[in-house]
C-alpha cells in the first residue's frame, strides 16, 4: 500500500545518511505485498561490522522507529544485521530467521553483493530435508512412545501435556520437512500445515483430539497416521540414538536441539 512504501521511503532516506548503515532490507508483509492497512514495515537494518558489534554489545538489536511513519500507528520494526551476520544465517540460522528471509528484497545498499546474502538465507541444501524428517521422526516417536506412556503410569500432568504437545510440534515438523518448508514459528504452525499438498487425511484432528486429550489412545492414533503416510528414513533401531544425539547431546555437537532449529 503506498502509504507504507512512503513510510519505507522515508526510513530510507534517514539510513542512507547514517555512516554506520550500509543497508535496508524489507521483510514480511509489505515485502510479501500482503501488508493489512494497520501493517507495520518490517526491515533487516545492516550495518557495518563495527556498528553491529556496538549494537549487540549493547543489546540494541530490535526496536521501533515511529517518527518516520506516514499514517497513523505505523512504525518501522527493525532487526540490525551485517554481512557477515546475513552469511552466517545462510550457513546455520533457525528456520524463523530463514523463513522471514523468504521474498525479502534489498530497497537500498552501499554493498554490491547484499541481494545474494539475502537471497542464499531461506535456502537448504536438498539432504538436510531428509535429515529433518529423520530427526523429527525421532522426536515423536520418543515424546509419544516413551515420554507420553511415562507419564500416563506415574499420573504426572505436567509430563502428560509436555509430551502431547511436543509429540504434535515434532509430527508437524516431520510433515514440514517431506514438504520442503520452513517453518515459520508456532503461531503459525496449523496454519502451515492445513495448506501443505503432503498432510495425512484426518490430520488435524487426530492432532486436535491428542491435544485436547491426551491418553494412551490419542496418542496411538496421532502415531498411526503420522507413521502410516510415508516411510520415514529412520529405522525403530536408529530411533532412540537419534533422539539422544539430538536432544541430549547438542552440548557436544554444538548443534541446536531440532525443536529450536
Amino acid at each position: 500500500m503506498q502509504h507504507h512504501q512512503d513510510t519505507l521511503a522515508a526510513f530510507v532516506e534517514q539510513a542512507r545518511r547514517d555512516p554506520d548503515t550500509v543497508g535496508v532490507v524489507v521483510t514480511g508483509s509489505v515485502a510479501h505485498g500482503t501488508e493489512r492497512p494497520d501493517s507495520d514495515v518490517d526491515v533487516q537494518l545492516v550495518l557495518t561490522e563495527e556498528a553491529f558489534a556496538e549494537a549487540w554489545e549493547q543489546n540494541r538489536l530490535s526496536y521501533v522507529v515511529r517518527e518516520v511513519a506516514t499514517y497513523d500507528g505505523g512504525y518501522v520494526d527493525i532487526k540490525v544485521a551485517s554481512a557477515d551476520f546475513l552469511r552466517r544465517a545462510a550457513e546455520r540460522a533457525d528456520d524463523p530467521m530463514r523463513h522471514s528471509m523468504l521474498g525479502a528484497r534489498v530497497v537500498w545498499s552501499r554493498l554490491d553483493n547484499l541481494g545474494e546474502l539475502v537471497a542464499a538465507i531461506p535456502v537448504l541444501p536438498a539432504d538436510l530435508w531428509q535429515e529433518r524428517m529423520a530427526s523429527f521422526i525421532a522426536q515423536a516417536r520418543l515424546h509419544s512412545g516413551y515420554f507420553l506412556k511415562q507419564a500416563v503410569r506415574l499420573e504426572n500432568t505436567y509430563l502428560l501435556h509436555h509430551a502431547a504437545v511436543h509429540t504434535t510440534i515434532a509430527g508437524g515438523r516431520t510433515l514440514l520437512a517431506l514438504n520442503r518448508t520452513l517453518f515459520k514459528g508456532h503461531k503459525y504452525l496449523e496454519g502451515m500445515l492445513a495448506s501443505l499438498e503432503l498432510v495425512p487425511t484426518g490430520y488435524a484432528e487426530a492432532t486436535a483430539d491428542l491435544l485436547a486429550h491426551p491418553d494412551l489412545r490419542t496418542s496411538a492414533a496421532y502415531m498411526d497416521l503420522l507413521e502410516s503416510y510415508h516411510p520415514w528414513p529412520l529405522s525403530r533401531e536408529q530411533t532412540l540414538s537419534t533422539f539422544v544425539r539430538d536432544n541430549e547431546l547438542g552440548w557436544y555437537s554444538g548443534h541446536l536441539p531440532p525443536e529450536y532449529s
